[in-house]
C-alpha cells in the first residue's frame, strides 16, 4: 500500500528533517542528525529467526518512543508490524511497508520524528499542527 516515495514525502515534510543514506546504501530519515525512520532489509540473521514467517516485501524500520509502544503495535497489527531478535531491548519497529495504510503511515512517521526531535522543536510542532 505504502511506497518509499510516500515514507519520503511524509518524513521531508516534518521540520528540520534530512534524508541520508547509510553505508550499505540505503535510505534514512533523520530529525537532527538523529534517525527517525529507515530502510531495513532483513538480514540473513532476521532470515533465520523468523523462518517461513519472514516477510518478503520492504521494510521500514521505525523508532517509537519505548519497548512498551513497540509491543502494543506488534500486538495491534502482527500483519503489519514485528520485531527481530537483534531489536531487543530497542525502540524500534520494524513495518512491511506495502502492508500498511497511508493514514496509519502517516501517524508513524510524525510519532518516530517526534520520539528523536529535541524538545524544543517537538514542542513547536505539536503547538502548530494542533496535536
Amino acid at each position: 500500500m505504502a511506497s518509499w516515495e510516500d515514507v519520503r514525502r511524509l518524513a521531508l515534510e516534518l521540520p528540520e528533517t534530512d534524508e541520508a543514506e547509510s553505508r550499505e546504501g540505503h535510505l534514512a530519515w533523520r530529525v537532527k542528525e538523529k534517525g527517525f525512520v529507515w530502510e531495513r532489509p532483513l538480514r540473513k540473521g532476521d532470515l533465520a529467526a523468523l523462518g517461513d514467517t519472514a516477510p518478503d516485501g520492504p521494510i521500514l524500520c521505525a523508532r517509537v518512543p519505548d519497548e512498551g509502544a513497540k509491543q502494543a503495535l506488534i500486538a495491534d497489527d502482527p500483519a503489519v508490524y514485528f520485531t527481530t531478535p537483534h531489536f531487543n531491548g530497542y525502540p524500534a519497529v520494524l513495518v512491511q511497508l506495502d502492508r500498511i495504510d497511508a493514514a496509519e503511515l502517516s501517524e508513524l512517521v510524525v510519532e518516530a520524528w517526534l520520539a528523536r526531535a529535541p524538545k524544543r522543536l517537538a514542542k513547536e510542532y505539536q503547538a502548530d499542527s494542533g496535536t
